[in-house]
């Protein structure tokens, strides 16, 4: 058994991915990076189309592991105060007394984000960095451990507003959530028009914190941390590592913050794995939901038909991965 995860550990985490794929059919790797994103503290923006269950994973996870949860649907006409709270004035007593907005939860859903006019969208800058909103100049912290998980439909433009990028960067993950499979879509049927499946609570909110604790013991080979500062740095100056026609397609490449979410993914990638050290596929698998986000392409970029996805690709091909750590380093790690 690996020194970072006990049987314990293992067999929670294996509880609740079971108590949420009763009710969640499919989407695997969704809910593994629900799960990456959770492990690692990160937040998760999601997109994909209509009733692919992106709601109803995030409120049964928030059932098994009996937290908060709360749903913000955003629309035009919503404010900040409808977000992180108000202060609201008592004329019986003359005083203001402040009430806490929806944000003060520890799985925050935020459904259709890209519905709501920028300065909304900016009013969850603060917390998603530093945990705490301000209201009237006084800090209050939400509570532990918290994840913002935002969703966009990526079909309907009318009437929607792009994300500010400093709320983008924010994002450890942009995961695109796909079509099920004829088979699971039949078992989704299946399920939906039988019985209720009733969810049990696995975990605490406590014991989720423990599980975030462990996955920073997880031991990641500093060559490693290397190949993500070189994926990071190739976005930015493609020209430095052979890529030099990549240039001219990328306006602005990615910001510390990815190669940060490139080694926590790592690490949580691992854990879930049943590891106590990260291996250099942990961090491949998870590049492409890490910097998708982060690359603005140029209108060359644009006017060639390309997308980030395909860029990424060719990063991950010019920059070679280190080799897996050796069995005796493996050990004193």
């Amino acid at each position: 058994m690996n020194s970072t995860e006990t049987p314990d550990t293992a067999r929670l985490m294996e509880q609740i991915l079971y108590e949420v794929k009763r009710v969640v059919v499919g989407q695997d790797r969704f809910l593994e990076r629900v799960m990456v994103a959770m492990l690692a503290q990160g937040h998760l923006l999601v997109e994909g189309v209509p009733g692919l269950a992106k709601t109803l994973t995030v409120k049964t996870l928030a059932d098994v592991v009996q937290g908060r949860f709360k749903r913000i649907q955003f629309t035009p006409d919503l404010v900040p105060a409808d977000l992180v709270g108000t202060r609201i004035y008592n004329q019986k007593t003359g005083d203001f007394s402040t009430s806490l907005g929806p944000v003060f939860a520890n799985l925050l859903l935020a459904d259709e984000i890209n519905r709501a006019p920028a300065k909304v969208q900016s009013a969850l800058l603060e917390v998603m960095q530093e945990r705490q909103v301000t209201i009237a100049g006084e800090s209050h912290k939400v509570p532990s451990p918290f994840l913002v998980m935002a969703t966009q439909n990526p079909i309907e433009t009318e009437g929607t507003y792009p994300l500010p990028e400093a709320q983008v960067d924010r994002f450890m993950m942009k995961v695109l959530v796909d079509y099920p499979t004829d088979e699971e879509e039949y078992v989704i049927v299946e399920r939906v028009t039988g019985p209720a499946v009733q969810v049990n609570a696995v975990a605490t909110t406590d014991q989720l914190a423990a599980l975030q604790a462990q996955c920073r013991q997880v031991y990641v080979d500093p060559s490693l941390v290397q190949y993500a500062v070189k994926l990071v740095s190739a976005t930015r100056a493609p020209e430095k590592h052979g890529i030099k026609d990549m240039a001219q397609l990328i306006t602005y490449g990615a910001s510390p913050r990815a190669t940060i979410g490139l080694v926590e993914g790592a690490r949580a990638l691992a854990m879930l794995r049943g590891r106590s050290y990260a291996y250099p596929e942990d961090m491949v698998d998870i590049v492409p939901d890490v910097l998708r986000h982060r690359l603005v392409l140029s209108y060359e970029g644009l006017s060639e038909g390309l997308d980030s996805d395909a860029l990424i690709a060719r990063i991950v091909k010019a920059v070679p991965a280190p080799a897996r750590p050796l069995e005796h380093e493996k050990k004193v790690a």
